[in-house]
C-alpha cells in the first residue's frame, strides 16, 4: 500500500490579514461614527457625503502612512538587533556559546549533544546570527517590500469600509432615512467582517463578529447623541 502523503496546512498570510483587520475595522467604524453624527444634526445628505468622502480620505493616507513607518519601524529594529549580534559573536564568543546552549537546554538536549552544535554554529557565524535572531530574540526577517505592502493593504481596506456606511447617502436625499439603511448594511458588514476576521485569526466566529458590531454600534450611537446634544 502506498504511503499517505502528510501535508500540514497552516496559514501563512499572518501580516496581510493584521492590515486587513486595521483598515477594514477603522474603515468600517469611523465613517459610519461621523455619518451617524452628522445625521444627527443636518437633513440633507450633501453634507455627510462630501465630510464622509474627505474622511475616507484623510484616513486612509493615515492609516496607510501608519503602517509604513510601523513596518519600516520593524525593519530597522531588525537590522540594529542583527549588527549587535555580529558583533557579539565576535567580541563575547563565550557569552553567545552558553546562549546557544541555553536555548537547546530548554528543549533538554544534553551537553554532549549540544557540544557538536555550537561547533557547527562557530563555523558558520551567518547561520549562527540567524539562530540567535530567531531563537533569542524572536525575531525574523522582515520583507523588505513588506512596508509599502502594508500601506497600501491598510489603505485600501480603509476605503473599502469606508463607503459600506457612506453608500446610502449617495442615493438617499434624506439624512435620517439615509441613516437608517446605513445602520442596516454597517451592521451586516461588520458581522460578515467580524466574523471573517475570526476564522483567520483563531478567535470564536460568532464571538468576534458580535463584538465587531457591538464596538461599530457603539461608536456609532455615541457620535449620534453627542451630534444632537450640540445642534
Amino acid at each position: 500500500m502506498p504511503a499517505t502523503l502528510h501535508v500540514e496546512r497552516h496559514f501563512t498570510a499572518g501580516e496581510t490579514v493584521r492590515d486587513v483587520v486595521i483598515g477594514m475595522s477603522d474603515g468600517l467604524t469611523v465613517p459610519f461614527a461621523l455619518a451617524a453624527g452628522l445625521s444627527g444634526a443636518v437633513a440633507a445628505t450633501n453634507l455627510v457625503v462630501t465630510a464622509g468622502m474627505a474622511e475616507i480620505a484623510a484616513g486612509s493616507i493615515a492609516m496607510g502612512l501608519g503602517g509604513y513607518l510601523a513596518a519600516r519601524s520593524d525593519a530597522e529594529h531588525y537590522a540594529s538587533e542583527r549588527r549587535r549580534e555580529e558583533r557579539e559573536i565576535v567580541e563575547k564568543t563565550e557569552f553567545e556559546r552558553e546562549e546557544v546552549r541555553e536555548v537547546f537546554r530548554g528543549y533538554g538536549l544534553a551537553e554532549d549533544a549540544i557540544a557538536p552544535v555550537v561547533v557547527a554554529m562557530e563555523a558558520n557565524p551567518k547561520a549562527w546570527v540567524d539562530f540567535m535572531m530567531r531563537f533569542e530574540l524572536g525575531l525574523e526577517a522582515p520583507d523588505p517590500k513588506r512596508a509599502l505592502a502594508s500601506a497600501l493593504t491598510i489603505a485600501g481596506a480603509y476605503v473599502a469600509g469606508g463607503f459600506v456606511p457612506l453608500a446610502p447617502y449617495f442615493f438617499v436625499p434624506d439624512a435620517r432615512r439615509a441613516l437608517g439603511v446605513s445602520v442596516a448594511f454597517t451592521l451586516v458588514a461588520l458581522l460578515v467582517f467580524g466574523y471573517v476576521k475570526g476564522r483567520f485569526t483563531g478567535a470564536h466566529p460568532v464571538r468576534s463578529a458580535l463584538q465587531t458590531a457591538l464596538v461599530g454600534a457603539l461608536a456609532a450611537t455615541a457620535a449620534f447623541a453627542l451630534a444632537k446634544l450640540l445642534a
